[in-house]
């Protein structure tokens, strides 16, 4: 069935972000004050919920209904996308609210990225929590590549290979998230500025990934509420309508450099039915909120949500265009490369305050249409457009 204005967000929820030796709070205590945090920014209980979408790996709706007090919960899943996973629960929450199965749905998610184990940790220990599993167990540890770094370089120094693109056209994404990070109290890089020079000089860590082209590593809980368009007009907050959501995966999913079309992603699969579902095309986009776990992934998924031919997404960052009074501005609250790893709800969170008109220093004026998207393991994709 068509999804278009049929469920809206109407609230959303921010613990602090932080980089230190520990948070002081466990991933479920996370996920609930974020979860909390939404309720009361919707004028909700935590009876109110009856569906809950949580995160892979860090939540299991069970414990989080028990502690929200939410008593009559009736749909309950967890999508196993990685950090395509908050966007493609948006789907899933709107499927569930026009159909019925649900009232209230609640998208938390929430954990201790810098002060728990690490990625290259767990995946030394546990070949299941690599994307692909034994594929990447067996062919790509094997060969050192032990890391998201290491994994996604490849299909960043492909592209350089292929279109020409260059380091200061990744850097011009690095710089763009710093830049808005710097106008988000609540950035984890908030007052520490990033210039093109100082990119460039950053250390190499997988090439062609320096440094600064990769996302943080940050402890935190984000959450957001889904509702009808009908029971919205009793809250408090002004609904942000979901007008087409829709998600896919690359084939083979689990596999990087065998694919007949290298950079055919989930997205590319995923876009064009999200703006037909939506009666829009990328041009009425007044913002994209766009998953950043590596500055190439920008510009990747710039070109297949269709922004920009592909090959063009080098010189479509260039010059501001995608800072603040460009073309299209991108990660207007600074991204996982510069507010925080928010498991990306922070980018549902941040586009619901844009369509809100709540976002202060960083915001778009008069934005009414905003796209997110989402990338998880080998290039799952998902994507939403939101109106106000």
């Amino acid at each position: 069935m068509e999804l278009k204005d049929k469920a809206c967000i109407v609230g959303i929820g921010e613990t602090r972000y932080c980089r230190k030796p520990g948070s002081g709070m466990s991933e479920e205590a996370l996920q609930l004050a974020a979860s909390r945090a939404a309720l009361e920014d919707a004028g909700l209980k935590g009876r109110d919920i009856d569906g809950i979408l949580a995160f892979p790996n860090v939540g299991k709706c069970e414990a989080l209904a028990a502690n929200l007090g939410s008593e009559n919960l009736r749909f309950a899943a967890i999508i196993h996308m990685g950090g395509a996973t908050p966007v493609a629960s948006l789907r899933l929450a709107a499927m569930a609210i026009a159909t019925g199965q649900a009232n209230h749905v609640l998208i938390p998610g929430g954990w201790n990225g810098y002060s728990g184990a690490r990625v290259r940790q767990t995946v030394s220990t546990d070949k299941h929590s690599l994307p692909g599993g034994g594929i990447a167990w067996d062919y790509y540890l094997p060969h050192g590549l032990t890391a998201p770094p290491q994994w996604y370089a490849l299909m960043a120094r492909r592209h350089m290979h292929e279109y020409g693109t260059t380091h200061a056209q990744f850097g011009a994404v690095a710089v763009a998230m710093r830049r808005h990070a710097q106008l988000n109290p609540g950035a984890v890089m908030c007052g520490k500025p990033l210039t093109i020079g100082e990119y460039l000089a950053s250390p190499m860590l997988a090439d062609p990934y320096r440094v600064n082209d990769c996302c943080l590593e940050t402890d935190g809980g984000t959450a957001v509420i889904v509702t009808s368009p009908e029971r919205a007009r009793d809250l408090g907050k002004p609904p942000v309508y979901i007008m087409g959501a829709a998600a896919g995966q690359p084939y083979p999913a689990d596999e990087i450099t065998n694919r007949r079309d290298f950079h055919r992603t989930g997205l590319t699969i995923a876009a064009p039915e999200a703006f037909r579902m939506a009666g829009v095309t990328p041009a009425d986009a007044d913002f994209a909120q766009i998953y950043d776990c590596f500055t190439f992934e920008v510009i990747q998924q710039l070109e297949e949500a269709g922004f920009c031919r592909r090959g063009e997404g080098g010189s479509f960052v260039e010059n501001g265009a995608i800072e603040l009074g460009g073309r299209l501005p991108v990660n207007t609250h600074g991204g996982l490369l510069s507010e925080a790893h928010s498991l990306g709800i922070g980018h549902i969170v941040e586009a619901v305050k844009q369509l809100r008109g709540a976002a202060g220093a960083r915001q778009v004026e008069g934005a009414r249409i905003g796209v997110v998207t989402g990338w998880g393991d080998f290039g799952d994709g998902s994507i939403a457009i939101l109106r106000r």
